[in-house]
């Protein structure tokens, strides 16, 4: 893996009716770097703040604190018309529900070519559909799907016309927002395998959003278990699934089903106490400490030596 950041996030916050009653701290001050090449898998239970931060990386809202610098520059500087279209050229978004994000009136051959057309990388309209023709094979799709409407096609086959959208203006940077957890199961493991292969090809990197944990394992390099606005953990996908040291990260993992009907019988669930790990609000004493290489929980300093025994005690185990 290359160790470029080609995003490096700051300190981002997100803050909703702020000073009232009724505030949300939906990002709350998370730090992270993503690598070229990699899949940066951000995982958590709906509402913890893992669809905002994609949304914030995109400037589809805007953030109430911090900084987002994305292939050297800051994106908060980004405000002409001009700016935002070589921004978005370099980074798109896959999204959760593949039918929602695809305009039903438009042709396919109109959505993924819309993009050419706005960003001038295309001079005529055969142009343009030679290029949607090729995309749609890249995605496994036919040409005939071309001048076909979203309504005719599977869930699965409307997110492969979402991802050649994302990949028409050959961007550095895709992320993928719950992207396949709307399709079943079996689809899912299509689409997942396809962006590996996309990624490998094109030299993508990837932000991938999901609740499902044993799926974020499959695809990303490294994962980032986020809850209210937190990053509780950030690990390699190896660690996270064999060495979770935060409870909540180990509370996730208890949750995924076994495939053996017997196992999944006798599975034990963790119920993650989150009065045990409430801190007082911007404690300097609090933040993100790394306990082995690379491998950092969100607690109180007192409590690191107590993270490191942990971690030391599941690597034995993992040996014995």
């Amino acid at each position: 893996m290359n160790k470029n950041p080609i995003m490096q996030i700051k300190n981002l916050k997100k803050t909703y009716n702020t000073g009232k009653a009724n505030e949300v701290r939906a990002v709350d001050n998370i730090s992270f770097d993503i690598y070229e090449g990699e899949t940066f898998g951000l995982v958590g239970e709906s509402g913890s703040g893992k669809s905002t931060t994609g949304k914030l990386l995109m400037k589809l809202e805007s953030m109430t604190d911090g900084q987002v610098i994305f292939l050297g520059e800051s994106i908060q500087n980004k405000r002409s018309r001009h700016d935002l279209l070589a921004f978005r050229k370099n980074i798109q978004m896959i999204f959760q529900d593949p039918y929602a994000s695809l305009n039903p009136k438009m042709t396919v051959k109109d959505i993924i070519g819309g993009p050419l057309e706005v960003h001038r990388l295309v001079s005529s309209r055969k142009e343009r559909d030679q290029v949607v023709y090729s995309l749609l094979e890249q995605v496994g799709l036919s040409q005939s799907f071309a001048n076909r409407y979203p309504k005719e096609f599977s869930g699965g086959q409307c997110q492969r016309i979402g991802i050649a959208r994302a990949l028409a203006l050959q961007p550095k940077f895709i992320i993928a927002d719950e992207a396949i957890s709307a399709l079943d199961v079996s689809i899912q493991a299509q689409i997942v395998n396809l962006m590996r292969q996309l990624k490998q090809e094109a030299n993508l990197t990837y932000l991938f959003i999901a609740h499902d944990l044993s799926m974020v394992k499959y695809i990303s390099d490294r994962i980032a278990v986020m809850n209210r606005g937190k990053i509780l953990e950030l690990a390699t996908s190896d660690d996270i699934y064999h060495v979770p040291l935060h409870p909540y990260t180990a509370s996730l993992l208890s949750a995924i089903p076994e495939p053996d009907p017997e196992s999944e019988r006798n599975r034990q669930r963790t119920t993650y106490d989150e009065s045990k790990f409430t801190y007082e609000q911007d404690d300097p004493a609090v933040g993100l400490f790394e306990i082995t290489d690379k491998h950092f929980v969100y607690c109180h300093k007192d409590e690191v030596v107590g993270y490191k025994e942990k971690a030391e005690r599941l690597k034995q185990e993992i040996m014995i």
